[in-house]
C-alpha cells in the first residue's frame, strides 16, 4: 500500500517540520527559565555582616537552619538549576552538585573530615563569588554583587541536603 504524502508540496512539509522543531526547542529553552540571576529575599535571616565567612553558618544545629534551607531551595531552583539540574541532579553539562564534597563524606577521621568540608566550603564560596573561566570561556558566571552572602550560603545549605551517600 502506497502512503499518501503528508503535505502535497515538499517545501511546505519541510517548513512545517522546521517550525515544529523550532517551537519544540524554544519550549525546552524557555523551560529552563530566565537566564538573568533572580533576586533572593533573605530578609528573614540575620545579616552575616560585610566580611565573607569561610564556612557555611547555616548548619542543622542553628535556629535559622530551616529558614535558610527554605530560602536556599528556592534560590537554587531560580539561579542554579538551569545549569546544574533540578534537585542538583546534573544532566551532564555542569557538575553534579550532589557529589560536590563526596570525597569528604568517606573520610573516617573526624578531624580530616571537618577540614575537608571547610576546604570545600572555601572552594564553593570562591567559585560562586568569582565564577569559573577557563581559556577565556565562562563555565560559571560570577555571582558576587548579584547574590548576597546570606543567599550564597543558603544555597550551600540546600546542596548539603542533596548529598549522595
Amino acid at each position: 500500500m502506497k502512503r499518501k504524502p503528508l503535505f502535497r508540496q515538499p517545501s511546505l512539509g519541510r517548513w512545517v517540520l522546521a517550525a515544529a522543531l523550532s517551537a519544540g526547542l524554544a519550549a525546552i529553552v524557555h523551560a529552563h527559565g530566565d537566564v538573568t540571576p533572580q533576586a533572593v529575599d533573605t530578609s528573614s535571616l540575620p545579616k552575616l555582616g560585610e566580611k565573607w565567612l569561610t564556612s557555611n553558618p547555616y548548619t542543622p544545629d542553628v535556629p535559622e537552619y530551616k529558614e535558610a534551607l527554605r530560602i536556599g531551595t528556592s534560590a537554587y531552583t531560580q539561579n542554579c538549576a538551569r545549569c546544574h539540574g533540578l534537585e542538583a541532579i546534573s544532566g551532564g553539562i555542569s557538575p553534579d552538585l550532589r557529589k560536590f564534597d563526596q570525597e569528604c563524606t568517606g573520610l573516617a577521621d573526624e578531624g580530616k573530615k571537618k577540614e575537608c568540608f571547610k576546604e570545600m566550603d572555601e572552594y564553593y564560596l570562591a567559585t560562586v563569588r568569582r565564577g569559573r573561566v577557563r581559556d577565556g570561556r565562562v563555565y560559571m558566571p560570577p555571582y558576587e554583587g548579584i547574590l548576597s552572602q546570606e543567599a550564597i550560603w543558603t544555597i550551600k545549605t540546600y546542596l548539603e541536603t542533596r548529598r549522595e551517600p
